[in-house]
């Protein structure tokens, strides 16, 4: 019995030191970055609202570029394409005389995508609000594109999940399944006469995927302004902490 006690007792002690030292790495990360230029020092608290107030800023600017008309029509880095899944049968729409049903439908995905992502900025921003002191570390520390990547790999299907159904009311009230049909209808017409494979592309999540995609490319590119340029740093803590982390460089 008291040799179980005494193993308990090992294990728990052995435990705590390994939670005091990891303790203490954080908190010596933050001394270390107080102490490389800043004025002042930096409390864990003040660096991870630094990081959330760059993601959040890095979504607001990004919702305010996509939401608008050739947000991502306009924008080749984001632009959705016809969809890879379907591509035989752009060609066969276009051998067929259909280049402006084509053309139409690339326009509405976009416009799909475009009236979506107005709606995207509080799904993300309730996103972020969960990050711990160590993640936000990891991140101040990890360079450009960090805290995307955390967004991106803890959030995606949640907002998948969420975003999928305004989509679908996006590409409603775009109309695109009434240039999509007909083009869908007439090819798998020839497809299954033929015995080619038919199209049964899912626009809804297509949209959605390609729309995320986007907006996490579009964040990604006002975070990495916000680590790079100075400018960018529009509030007094954004600047405290990216400045401090410029300073260790």
């Amino acid at each position: 019995m008291k040799k179980n006690i005494a193993k308990v007792a090992l294990l728990s002690l052995t435990l705590g030191l390994s939670s005091c030292d990891i303790l203490e790495e954080v908190a010596q990360t933050a001394i270390d970055v107080s102490e490389s230029g800043a004025t002042t020092k930096l409390t864990n608290a003040e660096v991870i609202s630094g990081l959330k107030e760059a993601l959040t800023v890095g979504i607001s600017n990004s919702v305010s570029l996509t939401s608008v008309t050739d947000g991502f029509l306009g924008n080749a880095e984001i632009k959705l394409p016809w969809p890879e899944s379907a591509l035989a049968m752009k060609e066969k729409a276009i051998d067929l005389g259909l280049d402006a049903q084509v053309n139409k439908i690339v326009e509405t995905l976009n416009r799909a995508a475009e009236d979506a992502s107005a709606e995207a900025k509080p799904i993300f921003i309730n996103a972020i609000k969960n990050m711990s002191i160590a993640d936000g570390f990891a991140i101040l520390k990890g360079g450009e594109g960090a805290a995307t990547n955390f967004l991106r790999e803890n959030t995606t299907s949640q907002l998948v999940e969420a975003f999928s159904p305004k989509v679908q009311n996006s590409i409603d009230e775009v109309q695109l399944t009434q240039y999509w049909e007909p083009v869908a209808t007439k090819y798998n017409q020839i497809m299954k006469f033929t015995g080619g494979e038919q199209i049964t592309t899912d626009l809804n999540a297509y949209v959605t995927e390609k729309a995320i995609d986007g907006l996490f490319i579009m964040v990604e590119k006002e975070e990495n302004k916000i680590r790079q340029d100075p400018a960018a740093r529009v509030t007094d803590i954004l600047k405290r902490v990216f400045g401090s982390v410029e300073a260790q460089q």
